[in-house]
This record gives structure tokens, sequence and C-alpha cells, in this order.
């Protein structure tokens, strides 16, 4: 058993709360209390009714969500927002954000994260947003776009896509994990024509092939699961309780 608010205070200074802003009207931190004790860590990517009540169901008392419950404009507390809340409030369920901050963050952050995890060696960053840079940028593999190609295949075999028009042979791939339809305009300027992200629109396909990219967006929700594990498995090896991931069944 743990305290809620040293739990806080871990989660705010780990993940650069006060440092990294996020989009107006975006909040980070924590959103919902509980009693002020935590038995046991949860993370998911949505705060939603459903991973509220499969954490529930779990013993979990304190959930990490990336995209948490606050943006703009703010839900009024009625209709299924309502049920949403009384669900955690029912269920002893704190409730704790971590959007941008949990995206850039050189060491728990999505990007870096899902960079470790296709063996790619961060080299950079790029994509500028008050202050902190969004978007990683790392070596291209040995194996070159065909190797790329299958580590990523292997790491989302429910999601990938791959729209190759660029270099074979990518000596520098950028990684913008969740929405990268921001980053694609800044490639060229950065030498990156190759893109792993989480999803982009239908005219990127045209913008591939006008600019010579490769982009493959793998899912917005399959490529922001990494940053809310490390931040959970940090928790609970500092507090000695244990943590869950609560997956959702999510193709987009």
């Amino acid at each position: 058993m743990a305290q809620l608010q040293e739990i806080v205070a871990f989660c705010d200074q780990r993940t650069r709360r006060a440092e990294v802003k996020d989009f107006d009207g975006a909040y980070n931190g924590l959103q919902l209390e509980n009693n002020g004790t935590v038995t046991k860590v949860g993370a998911a990517v949505d705060a939603g009714t459903r991973p509220f009540e499969a954490a529930i169901a779990e013993g979990i008392d304190f959930l990490i969500c990336h995209h948490g419950l606050y943006w703009t404009p703010p839900l009024p507390i009625s209709g299924p927002h309502y049920q949403k809340i009384k669900t955690a409030l029912d269920g002893n369920l704190a409730v704790y954000g971590a959007h941008l901050p949990l995206d850039c963050h050189p060491e728990i952050g999505n990007n870096a994260l899902l960079a470790k995890a296709l063996g790619l060696k961060k080299v950079d960053t790029f994509l500028n947003y008050e202050g902190n840079d969004m978007a990683t940028i790392t070596l291209g593999p040995m194996g070159g776009r065909a190797e790329l190609a299958k580590k990523l295949q292997v790491l989302f075999p429910n999601t990938y896509q791959g729209i190759e028009y660029g270099s074979t042979q990518p000596k520098r791939i950028g990684i913008l994990t969740g929405s990268g339809q921001s980053a694609v305009p800044h490639l060229l300027e950065n030498n990156i024509d190759t893109l792993v992200t989480g999803e982009l629109r239908q005219h990127h396909f045209n913008m591939a092939q006008e600019l010579g990219l490769n982009l493959y967006p793998c899912g917005h929700y399959a490529t922001e699961v990494f940053g809310v594990q490390a931040l959970a498995a940090e928790i609970a090896a500092k507090f000695k309780i244990n943590w869950q991931f609560i997956e959702q069944p999510c193709l987009l």
C-alpha cells in the first residue's frame, strides 16, 4: 500500500509534467482522486468507461491513462461522461493523465520506447512544440527499409501499414507515435524520408508519392501503449506494489 499523493508527486516529477506544455485545454496530472491510498497500479491508453470497469475488476485503484479525461472543450458531467466518472468514484479509482509528457520523454516516452523496441539508435529530435521536441530521429537499420518493415509487422501484426515511396536504405527515421500528420511536412527539412507513426490521413498517401517518403502508420492506440506501461512499472518497483496493463481491442 502507498499514499496517493506520494505516487502523484513521483509521476509529476518523472514525467516532467510542469516542463512539458500540452495542447490548449489538455490537463496532465491527477484528474480524479480516490480515498488516498493505492494498493495496485494500472496502465491504459484511454480513460474510457470500459477500461475503468476492467481496472476496478482487477483491484486497481490508481490508473495511468495516456489520453485522460480532460480536453477542449470540457464535457458536462452528464450522460456517458457522468457514467464514466461515477464508475471511477464507485470503484475508488484514481485517474492520472499523462499525454505529451509521455510522448516525448527521453527514457519512458512512447517515441523512445518504440525506437528501443525496434532496435533503432536515437540520434536527434525534431518537431518543437512550446519548447520541447515531440518527435524522435533514429538511424536506419543495417537491413534498410525491408528490415524496418519486417520488425514493424512483428511488433504491430494487426495494425501495420506500409506506404513505401522513399529510400530502400533510409539513413534517418522519424518516430512520432499517435497522430503523425504534423510531422510529415517537416521530414525532408530534417533529412528524414521515413516516418513510423500511429495514424495519418488519406492525403498523406499522395504526399508520400510526391515527396518520396516511406510512411508507416501502425495504429494510434498500438503505438502508444509503451509509456503508460513503463511509468506504471516504475511506480510498482518504487512503492513495492503490483501493476497491470488494461488492454483494449483497438485497431485504430
